[in-house]
C-alpha cells in the first residue's frame, strides 16, 4: 500500500546485522504473538489468553492504517514472534515484505483464510466468518508450539467462534428487515459487513475506484455521490473518519444537511474495546441509522 518499503526493509536489514540497540527478542519458552494492527491483536488475545503474550503494532483509531509508518523495531519484533498474524491482501504490505525475508518465522495471513472467494476487498476484517476462520488457525498453531495448553487455544477459539456466529446472524437480520436499504461509503472499508448483511452500496464505481488508489474523484462521480445523498436516493452514508479527508468531510455534511445517518466505520479498534464489542457496536450504529433513515427521496 503505501508504506515506505525500500526504506524500512533497509533500516530493518542494518539494524539486525549491527544489533544496534534493539530490544531481545522473547524468552524462547515463551510464546509471543505479534499482529499487524489491534484488530487481529484482539482476535489473537482471546485465543492465547494468559499463556502468551500478543503485541499489536499499530492501535487506535487516528491514524490510517493503509500509511503506517512502520519502524525498525516493528519489523525486528515480527522475526522475533513465535507467530505473526497480519491482514494480508496487500493491506498491511510491509509485514509481508519482512517475512519474505525470513521465511522460517511463522505466520498467518487473514486474506487469504477467507471462506469462499475473496472479492477484489482487503478489509476482511469485517467478515466474521473469516476472524472465526483466523481465530481457528492461531489455536492450531498455537497448539503446535505450546501442546501443554492446546485444548484451552482450541476452546478459546470455538468460544469466539461462537460470538462471531451471533454478530453474523445480527448483520443478516438487518438486510431482512430492510430489503430496500442502501448506503454509500467514503471508503469500501465495511464491504463485508454490508455483503453478509445483503444491504446495497450505491457508491459510484469511479468514486469509490479513486478514494482506493488515494486520487481526486472526477467531477462527475463526486456529483454522482452527492445526488444520491442531496436526494436522499440511499438509507446513509458510511463513513472511514481515519481517512478523512476534506472531501470525505463535504460528504459528511451532505448527508447531515439531507438528514441522512451518518455510520462511522473504523480499521481498527477504538479504545477499551475487543474485536467481537467492536463488531457488535459497529452492525448497532448500521442497524439503528437504518431504522430511522428516512424513506428514498423523501
Amino acid at each position: 500500500m503505501r508504506v515506505r518499503f525500500a526504506a524500512l526493509v533497509a533500516a530493518v536489514t542494518a539494524a539486525l546485522a549491527a544489533g544496534c540497540g534493539q530490544p531481545p527478542g522473547p524468552a524462547p519458552d515463551r510464546v509471543a504473538v505479534v499482529a499487524s494492527t489491534d484488530v487481529w491483536g484482539s482476535v489473537a488475545r482471546a485465543v492465547a489468553g494468559e499463556h502468551a503474550t500478543v503485541t499489536a503494532l499499530m492501535t487506535g483509531t487516528v491514524a490510517d492504517p493503509h500509511s503506517y509508518e512502520a519502524s525498525p523495531a516493528d519489523a525486528a519484533a515480527v522475526t522475533d514472534a513465535t507467530l505473526v498474524v497480519y491482514n494480508g491482501g496487500h493491506y498491511d504490505e510491509w509485514v509481508a515484505d519482512v517475512l519474505a525475508d525470513h521465511p522460517e518465522v511463522p505466520a498467518i495471513d487473514a486474506y487469504s483464510l477467507k471462506p469462499g472467494r475473496p472479492a477484489d476487498n482487503e478489509h476482511v476484517f469485517y467478515d466474521l466468518p473469516t476472524a472465526k476462520a483466523v481465530a481457528a488457525a492461531i489455536a492450531d498453531r498455537l497448539a503446535e508450539r505450546d501442546p501443554e495448553h492446546a485444548a484451552g487455544y482450541r476452546a478459546s477459539a470455538a468460544e469466539f467462534g461462537r460470538g462471531a456466529d451471533e454478530v453474523l446472524t445480527t448483520e443478516r437480520a438487518i438486510g431482512r428487515n430492510h430489503p430496500s436499504a442502501s448506503v454509500v461509503s467514503t471508503e469500501p472499508v465495511a464491504y463485508y459487513l454490508l455483503t453478509n448483511a445483503g444491504i446495497t452500496d450505491r457508491t459510484p464505481k469511479g468514486f469509490a475506484g479513486a478514494i482506493e488508489h488515494d486520487t481526486d474523484p472526477a467531477p462527475a462521480d463526486l456529483a454522482a455521490m452527492l445526488d444520491l445523498i442531496d436526494g436522499r436516493k440511499v438509507s446513509a452514508l458510511l463513513y472511514n473518519p481515519q481517512t478523512e479527508t476534506a472531501l470525505t468531510r463535504q460528504l459528511r455534511d451532505a448527508a447531515l444537511r439531507a438528514g441522512l445517518p451518518v455510520v462511522e466505520v473504523t480499521e481498527t479498534l477504538p479504545e477499551g474495546t475487543d474485536y467481537l464489542t467492536w463488531q457488535r457496536q459497529t452492525v448497532t450504529r448500521l442497524q439503528d441509522a437504518l431504522d430511522r433513515a428516512p424513506k428514498p427521496g423523501r
